[in-house]
Order: structure tokens, then sequence, then C-alpha cells
């Protein structure tokens, strides 16, 4: 049984064939009619439109949600489990200590790429992903 498995996986490599880089015509690599990779193709830039800037609300509410509006994630139960077992008051200090760690953390490789103008953006992302998570419950 185990040959005959295995002759049947080397007949199909061996009748399967891949021409990533197969040389083509412009017209036949993008429809796909030489069996070629289309990857080159769709990795090149598209142009972007570009759309009027969207004003952001004055009033300073976020759409992000924490407490007992927070979703409910794949962590939520290790949550819920450590308020529980440390209280309410360890696990919001160890929590502001872990987000302060993983602030700083953004921060200083925002430093070190030369890109410290996203800080912000990336620690709001960071606040998203929790909350998906299941961190902020």
């Amino acid at each position: 049984m185990n040959k005959l498995l295995s002759f049947l996986l080397l007949i199909a490599v061996a009748t399967s064939t891949v021409s990533g880089f197969s040389v083509a015509t412009p017209s036949m690599a993008l429809s796909g009619v030489a069996g070629g990779s289309d990857f080159v193709v769709s990795q090149r830039p598209r142009p972007v439109a570009v759309t009027a800037p969207s004003r952001r609300s004055t009033a300073g509410v976020s759409n992000l949600r924490m407490g007992s509006m927070a979703k409910f994630g794949i962590f939520s139960p290790a949550v819920y489990g450590a308020k529980i077992v440390l209280g309410q008051d360890k696990l919001n200090k160890i929590r502001g200590k872990a987000i302060s760690l993983h602030s700083q953390a953004i921060g200083d490789f925002c430093k070190w790429a030369g890109a410290y103008h996203l800080r912000t953006k990336l620690i709001k992302k960071a606040k998203v992903n929790g909350d998906t998570l299941g961190f902020l419950v």
C-alpha cells in the first residue's frame, strides 16, 4: 500500500509543472495562457486615486472599546482568570505596566527604523489588536 501511494505521489509530482519563470509575451503573461505565474504582474504598483482627507471628529470620542464594552477574544478567558486570581487592582497595574513597556518598545523600534512619525499609529493599532484578541475585557 505504501509503495502504491509513493508511486502515485511520484507520478503526480512528475506530471505537474510550474513554470513561474517562463518566457511569455506580456499579453500571454497577463492572461496566464503560457502557464506562467501571474505573481510578478500582480506585484506591480497600481495607481492610487487621491481622495479628500477625512474630517476627524472634534469630540475626541474613540471607537475603541474597553471594560464592559470590549470584544471577547481568544485571550479573554485568561484575562478573566487573572482577574479572579489577582484581583482587579493588581490586574490593572500589570496591564498598565505591560502597555507601557509595549508602547516603549514600539517607540524604540520606530526610532531605530527611522519612522518615528508612525509611532502613534502603531500604538493605536496595538490597542485595536489587543481589543480584538480579548486583552481589554
